[in-house]
């Protein structure tokens, strides 16, 4: 299950049904998982940015996990949060497809969700290894064809 959040008025951004199909098939494991899709503007992706991560300026995806206490099972995975301008504008200086773009960030932050990170070479490999086979399955590019995820 996912819940579809616009904070913000893009009209470049995708529909519902297509963010919910790309994270759906980037969901692992057996069992359901629900997750937040929450798009947003640079101010609040900016704000987010420096609370969360100390960092600077808007960014295209963010990641929060939901930890549920000890012994509650739950199938909440967490939120994502996405700033719609930053992805128009990467695609536009990367020379992607913006669907395309929308589709890797929605893929790389549910396999955030779910544990995968790119802290360093090994981790990025494995997870970007499976970003792309998600991505080919559902009809996109590789990714990282050109240059590395920021």
């Amino acid at each position: 299950m996912v819940e579809i959040q616009r904070a913000c008025e893009s009209t470049r951004a995708p529909d519902d049904g297509e963010l919910s199909s790309w994270a759906a098939a980037a969901l692992q494991g057996e069992g359901p998982g629900e997750v937040v899709i929450r798009l947003v503007d640079e101010a609040e992706s900016a704000e987010l940015n420096a609370t969360y991560r100390h960092r600077q300026g808007p960014t295209n995806v963010l990641s929060f996990p939901f930890e549920a206490p000890p012994g509650v099972e739950t199938p909440l995975l967490g939120d994502l949060v996405i700033c719609a301008p930053v992805v128009a504008r990467q695609a536009r200086e990367q020379g992607k497809r913006l669907e395309a773009h929308w589709a890797h960030m929605v893929v790389h932050g549910m396999l955030h969700l779910q544990g995968y990170d790119h802290q360093d070479e090994v981790e990025a490999a494995r997870m970007e290894g499976r970003e792309r086979q998600i991505l080919a399955r559902l009809g996109f590019p590789d990714p990282y064809a050109d240059e590395g995820f920021e």
